[in-house]
This record gives C-alpha cells, sequence and structure tokens, in this order.
C-alpha cells in the first residue's frame, strides 16, 4: 500500500515538473526611441557623466543644508512612507501566491458528546491529519506567482518614483526659498536707495532748487518699495511651511536660515531617450505591470484545463482518549481528484478577453509614459539652454541698470535731470535685478526637474527581485 502512495507521489512531483505553464510568455513591449534629444544641440552640460553615480543626486548642488534636509525624505516623508508600506503588502501578496505551490497540512481535534436511541450518552474522540495539494499541471498557480512578483516590482518603482518626487519637490521648494531670501536683499537695498534720494529730494527742496512734488514723488516711490520689502517675507514663510511638510514636520517645529542663492547652476548630460527605459522608476512601475497583466493571460487561460488536486487524511475516531491511538480506530485516505468546467455559459472565454484587453491597455500605458518622460526630458533641456542665454543678457541688463542709476542721481544732484528720470532709473534696476533673479531661479529648478526626468540616478537594476 505505501509503494502504492509513493508512487502516486513520486508522479504528482514528476508531472509538476515537467507540466507546461499556459499562456503568453512575457516579452517587453517594442519602444523605438531617437538617437538623440532634439533639443540638446547647442547645449552643453557642466557635469560629467557619471554625475547621478557617485551619490545621492542633490549632492552635486554642494549645498550641505539642502543635503541635510533630502536625508529626511526617506525617513519622514509620509507619501514615502505610505508608498513603502504598500511595496510590503504586496510583497505579503507575492509569498501568499507562492504558498499556493505547495501542500497544505492541517492538524484537528474534536471531542463530543451525543445521545444515541436508547438514551445513553456516548462520548466520541477523534484526532487526525489531513493534506491537500493542488498540482499546478498548466501553471494558473505559477503564472499568479509571476503576475504577483511583477506587481510588487512594480510597487518598489512607484515607492522609488514617489521619493524622487518628493526629494525634487523638497530641492525646488528649496530654490525658491533662497530665491525669496534674495529677492529679500534686493528690496532691502532698493528701499536703502530710495530712503537716500528721498533726502537729497528734502534738501534740495529746502534750499529752493526742487520742488514740492519732488519730495512728494520720493516719499510715493519709498512708501510702495517699503511695502513691497513687508510682504517680501510672506511667500518665504509658505516656502518655508512647504518644507516642513516634504521631511514629515510640523511648521512650527522647521526654520531655515537665510542664505544667498547660489549663482552657478550645475546641470547633468541627458544621455539618449533609449537609457530613460531603464533609468526612470515611473517607466519600470508600467512596464512591470504590463509583465503582471501578461501572466494573468495565462491564469486566464489555464482554466480552460482539468485542475488536479491529491488529498490525504489519517484519523483516528474512538470513546476513550486513553486508547484512541489503535489501528481499528483509525481511517484514512489517499487519492487524486480531477475537476473539469464542462459549461460556463462563456465565463472563461470572457476572462480571457478581459486579461487580454488588460495587458494591451497596460502596453499602451507604457508607451505613453516612456513619452511622457521624454517629452520632459527634451522640455527641461530646453528650458536650461535658453535660460542659460537669457540669464547673460539679463546680467549685463542689471550692470547697465545699476550705473544707469548712479548716473542719473548724480545728474538729478546738479540739477541737469527731473526727479522722474531718478524714479525711472531706479524702477529699471529693480525690475532688472528681479528679472535677472527669476531666471537664475528658473534655472536651478530646471536643472532639478532634469535630474528627476532622468531617473536621478536610479536604474531599473535597483529592482529587487
Amino acid at each position: 500500500m505505501m509503494s502504492g502512495v509513493r508512487c502516486v507521489c513520486m508522479g504528482a512531483v514528476f508531472a509538476l515538473l515537467s507540466a507546461c505553464a499556459v499562456g503568453p510568455s512575457y516579452h517587453r513591449p517594442a519602444f523605438n526611441t531617437t538617437p538623440t534629444y532634439k533639443e540638446e544641440s547647442g547645449w552643453k552640460p557642466s557635469e560629467p557623466a557619471d554625475a547621478l553615480d557617485r551619490g545621492p543626486w542633490w549632492l552635486i548642488f554642494h549645498d550641505d543644508f539642502l543635503s541635510s534636509l533630502e536625508a529626511q525624505v526617506n525617513i519622514s516623508n509620509e507619501n514615502v512612507l505610505a508608498a513603502e508600506a504598500a511595496f510590503e503588502q504586496s510583497r505579503a501578496l507575492l509569498k501568499q501566491a507562492q504558498a499556493s505551490l505547495w501542500p497544505s497540512v492541517s492538524i484537528d481535534a474534536t471531542r463530543g458528546r451525543t445521545v444515541t436511541g436508547d438514551g445513553a450518552p456516548h462520548t466520541l474522540n477523534s484526532l487526525g491529519a489531513s493534506a491537500s495539494w493542488d498540482i499546478d499541471l498548466w501553471g494558473q498557480i505559477r503564472r499568479g506567482v509571476e503576475s504577483s512578483r511583477a506587481s510588487a516590482q512594480a510597487n518598489a518603482a512607484s515607492l522609488a518614483a514617489a521619493r524622487l518626487s518628493a526629494q525634487a519637490q523638497l530641492a525646488t521648494a528649496y530654490f525658491q526659498l533662497r530665491a525669496q531670501d534674495q529677492q529679500q536683499i534686493i528690496l532691502d537695498d532698493i528701499v536703502a536707495a530710495e530712503q537716500l534720494s528721498l533726502k537729497i529730494t528734502e534738501n534740495r527742496y529746502r534750499v529752493g532748487v526742487a520742488a514740492k512734488a519732488d519730495v512728494v514723488t520720493a516719499q510715493t516711490q519709498l512708501l510702495s518699495s517699503q511695502a513691497q520689502q513687508v510682504s517680501a517675507p510672506l511667500q518665504r514663510a509658505l516656502l518655508e511651511h512647504a518644507i516642513a511638510v516634504l521631511i514629515g514636520q510640523q511648521p512650527a517645529s522647521f526654520s531655515a536660515p537665510v542664505a544667498p542663492i547660489r549663482t552657478d547652476v550645475p546641470t547633468v548630460p541627458a544621455g539618449v531617450p533609449s537609457t530613460l527605459l531603464e533609468r526612470r522608476p515611473d517607466v519600470a512601475e508600467a512596464e512591470r505591470k504590463v509583465a503582471a497583466a501578461n501572466a494573468q493571460i495565462g491564469v486566464a487561460v489555464a482554466a480552460f484545463f482539468p485542475n488536479l488536486t491529491l488529498s490525504g487524511s489519517d484519523d483516528y475516531t474512538g470513546n476513550a482518549i486513553s486508547r484512541l491511538i489503535r489501528t481499528s480506530n483509525r481511517v484514512w485516505q489517499f487519492g487524486p481528484a480531477l475537476a473539469l468546467s464542462v459549461f460556463d455559459a462563456g465565463l472563461r472565454r470572457a476572462e480571457v478577453a478581459q486579461a487580454r484587453a488588460a495587458y494591451d491597455a497596460s502596453v499602451d500605458s507604457y508607451r505613453q509614459t516612456v513619452l511622457a518622460g521624454i517629452e520632459q526630458v527634451e522640455d527641461e533641456i530646453a528650458t536650461l539652454r535658453i535660460l542659460e542665454q537669457q540669464s547673460v543678457i539679463e546680467d549685463a541688463a542689471v550692470k547697465a541698470a545699476r550705473e544707469a542709476e548712479k548716473l542719473t542721481l548724480n545728474q538729478y544732484k546738479a540739477g541737469t535731470v527731473p526727479y522722474s528720470s531718478v524714479i525711472t532709473a531706479q524702477t529699471t534696476r529693480l525690475g532688472s535685478e528681479e528679472t535677472a533673479l527669476g531666471v537664475l531661479s528658473n534655472r536651478l529648478q530646471a536643472s532639478v526637474a532634469l535630474i528627476e526626468a532622468l531617473g536621478g540616478g536610479w536604474k531599473t537594476s535597483d529592482l529587487p527581485n
């Protein structure tokens, strides 16, 4: 008898090992990228090709305070922590799917009191074990494991994308904050200059060489600039609050010291478009979802084939616990069970059609994600290239505006130009400095956005196996 059971078990194992997995084998959807980026012509990055491979990408900005903030994103940002929890959940689901490949064994013990027709009570004890094993002849379980594994990897990529997004948002807000610090310096400087201009005008009015209107105009201009000076900290406060939330802190517990904005803009090489397939976590997430959808087709197709289950039990039943474990009380069974659905009114065909449609949709989503990634890189390269050219002009305009303001004020002191010329020169200088600052801030933000578009140094090899 035991030899027969052994033969059945060995046959089942052999059938499992040699079984095929129905459904299509997975191949990553083809996507033919262009050899180079359209907007890269005439643009020269400031960093070597391995800039994103030397460590955290924000180190290229050489800002210790920014680096200290970025280090807190992984451990404190709530969106990142939520994505990490989703990944852990998908890993648990994968383990659940893998458990289906193995037999399940259970042990049960019961004790009951019954009364027969003669009115005499009887105690019945039972102790036994049972086992069941779904033999995966057609790969339905294996395809399910394959789908769960791809889904877990998709969630790992989603975690990387959430982390990169939070890091990029933090760096962007940080450089906006530094731009506000510089804006405050500009406004403080212009207010000081206008206070000096008002004093000069009042002195000229006292000696009768300037009109009262000049004094009133100078006062009006000064008050207007002071109003801007007072309102400027509002935007800085909002940015400081945003940074606090990004690093998982309450705004009341966080403050950033005032510091000047950096004047150089480090940028990284874009490489070639085909590398985005390996460098962007959102692209990897979309591709892994395609793999999961492909495996689900196999799960649906396997439903057309019979299910083979091996099951067995070994029980002891008797009235006395002390004499329960004996041959006369033993009842055991073992055998295969084969089940096949012969009519389901088209249910299985509909499930296969649904799985194939879901696969097609995931392929389209994957290709759209790649296109959006390439578009983002093109946008940021164009932004950096054009803003760099604009910054040269704006810096020259600031220098000229400062010189014009100085000359105009001297001419006003000499009485050769009206005070309106001083107002115009000061307004022009303020506008030029604000525009130049805006261009610099936009360049720094575009540099961060390009790094994010390139995946921040992440690679598909970082996905867990």
